[in-house]
């Protein structure tokens, strides 16, 4: 059976920003749920996941895998993801399917963009997924998607490296028009690349829907492997830091033509 056909059994999690996506899908139905994140996901995802697979009727140990998002983030939230993801697949004796959460949200990007917007079903599109990093800092990367034998079908491919500075640095892909998508947006306005623009997170949905492609790549790993994706080791700025950001964004806010 391939593996587009296969009725999968996943959970899926995300808790790298200050919300809390939660899905479970059997064949082709989904049950999926957001709550409130940050500080409150550590308590709160285990018995959301719980409460979700009983809704679901499926127990745990009849999950294909654990799909989760490994960051970059909230440096606590992937912590936490990780630690669940790992906790539950030992008990239940299953693999987990890291995904990057910049690809989530240019996949959460391309589900909203091509169900709002009158696209040619073999259209291709190209994403820069940017989120909220803090410090003054933004996590971005750049996707293109081709889509393959109709609109919900393609595949994905990185098209710029994991990066984190600042949103003036951030650079455009080279190609046709690109789609900025995430959650920067509101802290950094016009001090990010101009675009049109679609606020998008990495949805447990999303998650679901690169699943299966993401096995196909072989890249599930046993529950010991489940790890934080880090491409920022500093977790806050110094008092002078943060004054000095402050400084530079007032400038930088001044110089912008009204």
């Amino acid at each position: 059976m391939s593996v587009l056909t296969k009725e999968w059994r996943w959970l899926a999690f995300d808790t790298s920003t200050d919300v809390l996506s939660l899905a479970v899908a059997r064949g082709d139905r989904v049950w999926a749920q957001t709550l409130p994140g940050g500080a409150q996901a550590s308590s709160s995802l285990i018995p959301g996941v719980l409460a979700m697979l009983a809704e679901a009727d499926m127990p745990l140990a009849s999950l294909d895998a654990i799909v989760f998002g490994r960051g970059p983030g909230s440096f606590t939230g992937l912590r936490t993801a990780c630690a669940v993801a790992q906790g539950l697949a030992f008990g239940a004796n299953l693999p987990v399917l890291p995904v990057d959460t910049l690809l989530a949200v240019a996949e959460e990007a391309r589900w909203t963009h091509r169900h709002s917007a009158a696209l040619p079903a073999d259209a291709p599109l190209t994403v820069l997924a940017l989120l909220d990093a803090r410090m003054d800092e933004v996590y971005s990367a750049a996707y293109h998607w081709q889509p393959v034998g109709g609109q919900d079908h393609g595949q994905w491919q990185q098209a710029s490296a994991l990066q984190v500075g600042a949103p003036e640095k951030i650079q455009m892909p080279e190609g046709g028009p690109v789609l900025l998508a995430g959650n920067a947006f509101a802290a950094y306005g016009e001090r990010l690349p101009a675009g049109e623009r679609c606020v998008a997170l990495p949805t447990a949905t999303a998650l679901l829907r690169l699943a299966p492609a993401l096995w196909a790549q072989g890249l599930a790993l046993s529950a010991d492997q489940a790890m934080p994706l880090y491409i920022r080791d500093k977790v806050a700025n110094t008092t002078a830091e943060r004054e000095a950001m402050k400084a530079s964004a007032a400038i930088a806010k001044a110089t912008v033509p009204t």
